[in-house]
């Protein structure tokens, strides 16, 4: 009999061959009914709130990387641990898979179809499913389950013909006695079958299972799923690279004026002025990067409206365009957090699309709705109070890269992402609380969440080490809700806040840099960082933590003077 750990490899290896297969065709047909998404997307929309900020907080990852089909950007480590230990779930499954098929065929084969079902009903349960996405889930199915029978099939010596007779069937037929069925070693290719008492026959050699037969098997298996995977990843880039190629960047009609001078040449290790794209923070709920072609993109604007309307991308593109520079924060971002960013936004203004439309007095939400059915609440009101709220489809001077939302997508100044700066937009339907909840309001974070002030230490680093004397101590600041930066104050080992320098300030709703030079002797020091915005009011001190509105505290941080 062959050997249990080898069974429950045989498990391992067709489950892998399943995913693969399933997701080359989802690369074929529509990335995100790949099995492997669907369930990693799942598992994220059901995580408690308490266990995702969690992981946010904790894991962080400065360069992004790639895990087999998975693209996580810098800042999405948290998502490796979120389904991390759902897919350690899958492999301990497909091992008892492959050890159910060592006791009976139909008991391996059926344990990895229900976990394809779980996969397919993942698929499923997508906003926007079609029936084509099952597609993938089904050749997963039967991709893993052939594996598996030929596995099987070749340990046990078994003809892969189902019409052709086994060895012991052979041996029966010509009146061997059950004793004289061989058991398997792996030392040889054939055995000969002695007939029966009381038979005349003579022997029989018959083929039996070989280390060989096994090898071979495993090793196609295994070449199979890794070329298909291979394959699945290289199509999506391959995808992506081609829409590159046409990614249009219209003209500004009303262009931002030149940013000032940045600080970072006086004070090293200060965040920029401007972050660059490929620095820009990524916090959203997809494993993967999203390719939404520009052509046939449409975006659809409908709902308590007195006209509904629908725009192509090159209607879009032929709008009057503006420039902005905003500053965007994740409601995830925690005191001190590197989940904010400031950039120059290309967009047409939504007041534009708000007027056209004109929605009807009871209305008091938007929800933007993503390509893939993601929704975002943003109260009405606070998209008509005056603030520069933007269908962007360009950021800092670049065509809108995929990561950050191409074609479109939403940004409002001053309000967290998590009600504001849906990726991907695809409609924009104007409603009510009453008569909607978008994605985050069914899982009890706030509807209404504007952006809270604050300063942020960037260096020195916490626990660093740096040279006595004078010591340069920097960040950033921002208040978009409430007249902007007026001053940043630093107090250092607990003792008076004092002013810092601000660089020049861009506009109410853009982070500010700052710095402090401190004369400091050997040993340990503290450092903390406040506010005060344009208002006169000087940032709170009381904590809270990002679920449900954001974090609020004082940013303060331990380093050491050599």
């Amino acid at each position: 009999m062959v050997s249990r750990r080898l069974y429950a490899f045989f498990g391992l290896l067709s489950t892998l061959v399943g995913v693969a297969v399933g997701h080359f065709s989802a690369a074929l047909l529509h990335p995100d009914s790949s099995p492997v998404l669907a369930v990693g997307s799942g598992v994220i929309d059901r995580t408690p709130v308490s266990m995702k900020e969690w992981a946010i907080k904790r894991f962080e990852s400065e360069e992004g990387f790639s895990v087999g089909p998975f693209d996580f950007g810098a800042g999405n480590y948290d998502k490796v641990v979120l389904i991390g230990s759902v897919f350690l779930g899958v492999a301990v499954l497909a091992l008892v898979a492959g050890l159910l098929t060592r006791v009976r065929f139909a008991l391996g084969a059926a344990m990895l179809v229900v976990l394809v079902a779980v996969a397919a009903g993942a698929v499923i349960d997508r906003p926007l499913f079609e029936v084509v996405d099952l597609v993938p889930a089904l050749l997963t199915a039967v991709a893993g389950v052939a594996s598996l029978w030929w596995l099987d099939r070749t340990a046990r010596g078994l003809p892969l013909d189902p019409r052709a007779r086994s060895t012991v069937e052979i041996a029966k037929a010509e009146g061997a006695s059950a004793a004289a069925t061989p058991a398997y070693d792996g030392d040889h290719d054939e055995v000969v079958i002695a007939p029966g008492a009381g038979s005349a026959g003579s022997t029989t050699t018959q083929p039996r299972p070989s280390r060989r037969g096994v090898l071979v098997a495993g090793g196609v298996l295994a070449a199979t799923a890794a070329v298909l995977g291979g394959a699945g990843r290289w199509i999506g880039r391959l995808r992506a690279r081609a829409e590159d190629i046409a990614l249009p960047q219209p003209a500004a009609g009303e262009a931002a004026p030149a940013l000032p001078a940045d600080l970072r040449d006086k004070v090293p290790g200060i965040s920029p002025l401007q972050v660059s794209n490929d620095d820009f923070y990524r916090v959203d709920t997809r494993l993967d990067t999203p390719v939404v072609p520009s052509d046939g993109w449409t975006l659809t604007v409908d709902g308590d409206v007195e006209n509904e309307f629908e725009i192509s991308f090159d209607e879009l593109l032929d709008m009057p365009m503006v420039e902005r520079d905003i500053t965007l924060t994740c409601v995830s971002n925690s005191v001190g957090g590197k989940y904010v960013g400031g950039a120059r936004w290309l967009g047409v203004p939504l007041k534009t699309l708000i007027d056209r439309a004109k929605p009807g007095s009871g209305v008091d939400q938007m929800v933007a709705t993503d390509f893939d059915g993601m929704t975002i609440g943003t109260p009405f009101d606070l998209l008509t109070d005056g603030r520069e709220a933007l269908l962007a489809v360009g950021m800092n001077g670049e065509a809108l890269p995929r990561e950050h939302g191409f074609p479109a997508r939403i940004v409002v100044p001053g309000l967290y992402g998590f009600i504001s700066a849906t990726k991907w937009v695809t409609r924009l339907t104007f409603t009510t609380y009453a008569d909607t909840e978008a994605y985050w309001t069914e899982r009890g974070w706030d509807t209404v969440a504007p952006i809270k002030p604050s300063a942020r230490i960037d260096t020195p680093r916490g626990l660093a080490t740096v040279d006595a004397g004078k010591v340069l101590v920097g960040g950033v600041a921002w208040a978009q809700n409430d007249g902007g930066v007026s001053k940043v104050q630093v107090k250092v080992d607990g003792g008076e806040w004092t002013d810092a320098r601000t660089g020049a300030d861009v506009n109410n709703v853009y982070w500010r840099q700052w710095y402090l030079e401190v004369e400091l002797d050997k040993g340990r020091h503290t450092v903390a960082a406040r506010v005060v915005d344009g208002d006169g009011d000087t940032q709170t001190d009381a904590k809270a933590q990002p679920f449900p509105g954001g974090s609020s505290g004082i940013h303060s941080l331990f380093f050491n003077v050599a």
